[in-house]
């Protein structure tokens, strides 16, 4: 059943595309996330708007049909605006960048509430102390908010960036050969589906383990208190 016949150096292949997917689509999500968690706290109501009508449209949109409009419709997209400037040739748009951006889109939208919320979380008297300390709104977000706003945010990132792991598998559909892809291949040339679909599993099972063992140590790096503690109740327990 654990026979992979040969295509355990395919499967690899496609896991290793797999990471670079959702390694790209994690930076620029994260990006959109802290751009739009930033619009709808602005002061300026246009970016409120514009901020709150790309989490409400995101949000209500399924994932794989994010997926083949970005590809799909991108490509009529960017062949109208050409044909405007007068290019006439045919454009094409790769599947790992189109999948990039669908997923980074779907992220970014989940991660601007939760950005939003760990910003919100601050009390307002620490913005008001570092600007009577005379400090920039730079050097305000830089040394006082953002440290503070990535311990409360780093649960919820990490469980989106599990989401946005699993969802890379929605951009095998548009023909990118990910870890999905060939293990569908796999499947339909051994005649096997449960051997390559169940390896696929625990490939899957293998990743998201790691990026939980991460976030955990990320959070203990961002919480000096938490790894105090820990310290003082294992020295105690040393002197017990």
């Amino acid at each position: 059943m654990f026979d992979l016949q040969g295509y355990g150096p395919i499967l690899m292949q496609g896991t290793l595309l797999t990471i670079k997917l959702g390694l790209a689509s994690l930076f620029f999500g994260l990006i959109f996330g802290l751009l739009g968690a930033c619009a709808k706290l602005s002061n300026l109501w246009i970016l409120q708007k514009l901020a709150n009508i790309y989490t409400t449209v995101v949000r209500g949109i399924p994932e794989l049909l994010m997926v083949f409009f970005i590809f799909y419709g991108g490509s009529v997209i960017f062949l109208v605006i050409a044909k405007q400037l007068g290019y006439q040739g045919r454009i094409n748009i790769s599947e790992f960048w189109a999948g990039v951006v669908a997923l980074s889109v779907m992220f970014g939208a989940y991660a601007t509430e939760v950005f939003r919320m760990a910003i919100q979380d601050i009390p307002k008297g620490q913005f008001e102390a570092a600007e009577s300390l005379g400090m920039t709104p730079f050097q305000t977000w830089t040394r006082i908010i953002l440290p503070q706003m990535w311990l409360v945010a780093l649960p919820g990132l990490g469980n989106l960036t599990l989401v946005l792991l699993k969802d890379t598998a929605l951009v095998s559909l548009i023909g990118l050969k990910d870890l999905m892809y060939f293990a569908q291949r796999a499947s339909q040339a051994t005649q096997k589906p449960f051997t390559f679909y169940l390896a696929a599993a625990l490939i899957y099972l293998a990743l998201t383990s790691i990026i939980t063992l991460f976030v955990m140590w990320c959070e203990a790096r961002a919480n000096p208190a938490a790894r105090y503690a820990k310290m003082l109740r294992k020295q105690s327990r040393g002197q017990a």
